[in-house]
């Protein structure tokens, strides 16, 4: 019997996100067909020489979503804005799945609405979590070291060094505005620029973060129950930075509370990606693509749905899964 390859379209798929997670998917998948879709195709073509068994599409999410311009697919990774949700209503429709890495905590309710009215044939994934998860599933993954939790405080740390594309370009003169956190048991939607947070970083230098309503914020109130959730950004020296090499994407994980001793405890997991931040974002969305695809042969190919990053994952190995990619982890008793 034959087994039918698999194609992934990846939206924005010549982009920093989308190529790194290109490469990936390449890297440890070869028989997987790509299709690097977008606005002006001819500035992937380079890319899809490189990868081999890869091919450009034009792709414009204002003229809709095409099913028959690419053939069969079976994924596709928004690495791009779908403020319409063009392609997570064309998977609905075509019966493919999708993974989305760009909406905030406020832009999700047209697709919680659509999945309590109709059944998705395939996984539809909200991995609009900071790095397409990967701050939740290690956040998830070590507070199983404790019994009680009070307060998860999180932060991504971006260095002016490391490269962004024109996307997340544009998304960072926006990231300080309205955000939703978890204060005293109760969800607010703040003024960022009003409820600023100091905390240190791994050198001892002191930044200054704001509140981002990522959907970190939401899904790990949910996990721990802890009544004080935040995900903060800020910009700063990086690790990689300040040991003298690429400047790298760190990110800042505090959770306070009682540990399984009965003691009260803080812990800090610190987790530095030496190739930025598009690497690690790729990380968390080629983790989700083995999945929702069944490569690798780990855990089988998911039923039709709406995920969450930890809710597809398992987030036992997180941590010892990024060694994989050179990722580093340090936890740390404050």
């Amino acid at each position: 019997m034959e087994i039918k390859k698999k194609r992934i379209l990846i939206a924005g798929g010549y982009g920093l996100v989308g190529s790194n997670a290109a490469r990936l998917i390449r890297k440890h998948y070869k028989d997987v067909e790509l299709i690097l879709a977008g606005r002006t195709p001819q500035h992937g073509e380079q890319l899809a020489r490189e990868l081999g068994n890869a091919k450009t599409a034009h792709l414009d999410l204002k003229a809709r979503f095409k099913k028959e311009q690419y053939g069969a697919i079976d994924l596709v990774i928004a690495a791009t804005e779908d403020r319409s949700n063009v392609l997570q209503e064309a998977a609905i429709l075509n019966g493919f799945a999708c993974i989305t890495i760009t909406e905030m905590a406020e832009d999700i309710s047209p697709i919680l609405c659509r999945s309590l009215h109709k059944a998705f044939p395939a996984p539809i994934v909200l991995a609009s979590h900071w790095q397409a998860g990967i701050i939740t599933l290690v956040a998830k993954q070590v507070s199983t070291k404790f019994s009680e939790i009070t307060r998860i405080e999180t932060a991504g740390l971006y260095d002016e060094r490391d490269p962004i594309g024109p996307m997340v370009a544009k998304q960072v003169k926006n990231f300080v505005g309205n955000a939703l956190l978890c204060d005293q048991g109760k969800w607010l939607f703040v003024d960022a620029k009003e409820n600023p947070r100091l905390f240190l970083l791994k050198d001892g230098t002191q930044v200054t973060g704001y509140p981002m309503g990522t959907l970190d914020v939401p899904s790990l109130a949910a996990i721990t129950n802890s009544p004080n959730v935040r995900f903060d950004f800020a910009t700063g020296e990086s690790i990689g930075s300040h040991n003298g090499l690429a400047a790298s994407h760190d990110l800042y994980i505090d959770i306070e509370g009682v540990l399984l001793s009965g003691e009260k405890g803080k812990l800090r997991t610190i987790i530095s990606d030496p190739k930025g931040y598009g690497h690690l974002t790729a990380v968390g969305i080629f983790l989700i693509t083995e999945r929702i695809l069944g490569l690798g042969d780990r855990l089988g190919i998911p039923a039709g749905g709406l995920y969450l990053p930890e809710t597809i994952l398992p987030s036992d190995n997180i941590i010892t899964r990024m060694e994989e990619f050179g990722i580093t982890a340090i936890i740390e008793v404050l």
